[in-house]
């Protein structure tokens, strides 16, 4: 195996040109190395200039996903020797603006999650003393797939409605808000049902799946958003047989 390989990074510097560009740079070639360890080096040997997210080296915090090769990755999961020989093509995310080189704008994102209530919704809380709000593992279970979301921003940028419809409230935001619609401590779901029903909720969704299989933590937006889906047709069903009000 040779001991080099190339990474084509694409780059763009606002400040200083109008398009984005490729730049082609060699590191070594490592068994243990991933796509991150390669952009490390090229920033620790040969370029300092060249702009990216990374924090945790651990597929933890989310903040190293780029395109690889076509593909949304986390680039500390993306092994250089996977790609070999060579090139590997790395590029910002899709479907967001690119701020600077692979660094983009999920702006939007999170100005979407919040209204989503990701969070623990209740009308009263019980005091204290009354100790903590227990659950039983089956309880848990309902949940927890949907709970280990990253916010890594795949999803969105495999997503094809987002693509075109950047009004789209995304795979992950509804993947959250299911997780706290299915948790028996809150009772937060009408108040996030508005958001998830509207055109621009589940019902925008086309089911074509990519950001279940890009989503490196098998949370399944796409289950998430068609559970919804059942949940929100089952509700509205409800309140046509039975207006609120009737006897």
């Amino acid at each position: 195996m040779a001991d080099r390989i190339t990474l084509q990074v694409a780059r763009y510097r606002p400040e200083e040109e109008t398009t984005p560009s490729w730049q082609s740079y060699e590191v070594p070639l490592r068994k243990e190395w991933t796509v991150l360890d390669g952009l490390n080096y090229i920033k620790d040997h040969l370029d300092g200039t060249l702009s990216y997210r990374w924090s945790c080296r651990m597929g933890i915090c989310g903040s190293c996903g780029m395109t690889v090769n076509g593909d949304p990755q986390l680039t500390c999961s993306a092994f250089l020797t996977d790609s070999a020989p060579g090139p590997v093509r790395v590029e910002p995310l899709e479907n967001f603006p690119v701020i600077r080189d692979l660094v983009v704008d999920i702006g939007d994102f999170m100005n979407k999650l919040p209204q989503v209530k990701p969070w623990i919704v209740r009308e009263e809380e019980q005091p204290l003393e009354e100790g903590e709000y227990l659950q039983t593992p089956a309880e848990m279970d309902e949940y927890r797939q949907y709970s280990m979301c990253i916010n890594c921003m795949l999803c969105y940028a495999a997503c094809p409605v987002y693509a075109l419809d950047p009004e789209f409230v995304g795979p992950a935001a509804i993947a959250l808000a299911q997780r706290y619609n299915l948790d028996s401590r809150d009772e937060g779901a009408a108040d996030r049902r508005d958001v998830l029903s509207a055109a621009e909720g589940v019902w925008a969704c086309t089911l074509v799946g990519e950001c279940s299989t890009a989503c490196p933590k098998d949370v399944d937006p796409a289950g998430a958003i068609q559970r919804y889906k059942l949940t929100a047709a089952t509700q509205s069903l409800k309140e046509l047989l039975w207006p609120r009000g009737a006897r």
